[in-house]
């Protein structure tokens, strides 16, 4: 299904899961949604901190409609559901956000790793988390963001299991797409970034690592809500990890050869 086919089921409450796999060629995205007061220091903080918070679009105060991605669209009940961080302390998952939107809030999209995930299987490197039909597993890092205004936080990553051949190919796909996280950070051991249990990711589902198979970790845009837990605004709204935005515009479009 296209985009906006799959957005008015999510809208309709139909879609209710992981997004990973859905309208193959069409950018996915992370949302954040902040107060106004708080919307400068954010974005300074996604300026600073590119790899893990590249953004795709920021929404005028009060607006809900992200006119550079999709103009049909709505982030308070286009994606499939919501956490909201309240002082920093994760409160709820939602599955549609109209009775909490205010209208000095400003809505950021950011670029998603399932967005390059497509040129993967095009190129026939499997990716774990669609065949075993789960959610990404992400992990919290050693790797300290910049800090920016209230925000600041640990680096968050997505791994996908690849043979290493598999893996050298992967960074040379993945280096092209530098506006939905580009190339990984890390590739190996999980221990040099501080992720002491592979098989307990902080967000998603564990997958499995065949025997041959080497971890690889790319920045994530699950990144905002570990800063939100450290930095705690009084309000914040994130998508869930894994449930994303499904835009309107093409992955090739944030290609860059």
């Amino acid at each position: 299904m296209n985009p906006s086919e799959i957005r008015q089921l999510i809208r309709k409450q139909t879609i209710t899961g992981p997004t990973a796999g859905m309208s193959k060629g069409y950018t996915q995205a992370n949302l954040v949604i902040l107060k106004k007061d708080y919307a400068f220091d954010f974005l300074l903080f996604c300026q600073r901190n590119p790899k893990p918070c590249p953004l795709l679009d920021v929404t005028e105060p009060g607006s809900f409609i992200p006119g550079k991605m999709a103009k049909d669209a709505d982030i308070r009940t286009d994606i499939p559901k919501y956490r909201i961080y309240e002082n920093g302390i994760y409160t709820k998952e939602v599955k549609e956000i109209t009775e909490y939107w205010e209208d000095d809030m400003v809505g950021f999209l950011l670029g998603c790793s399932f967005t390059f995930e497509t040129p993967l299987l095009d190129s026939g490197i499997p990716i774990r988390h669609i065949e075993e039909t789960c959610n990404v597993p992400m992990y919290k890092t050693n790797i300290p963001c910049e800090k920016a205004g209230i925000f600041e936080g640990p680096t968050v990553v997505s791994m996908r299991p690849m043979k290493p051949e598999d893996a050298i190919r992967a960074i040379q796909i993945t280096s092209r797409f530098p506006a939905v996280h580009g190339s990984p950070i890390h590739i190996g051991d999980p221990g040099q970034i501080g992720i002491t249990d592979i098989s307990k990711p902080d967000f998603g589902d564990s997958v499995t690592i065949k025997e041959g198979e080497i971890p690889v970790f790319w920045a994530c845009g699950v990144t905002p809500q570990a800063a939100a837990i450290q930095s705690k605004p009084s309000l914040m709204i994130t998508h869930a990890p894994g449930h994303m935005f499904i835009s309107d515009v093409k992955d090739e479009e944030f290609s860059v050869l």
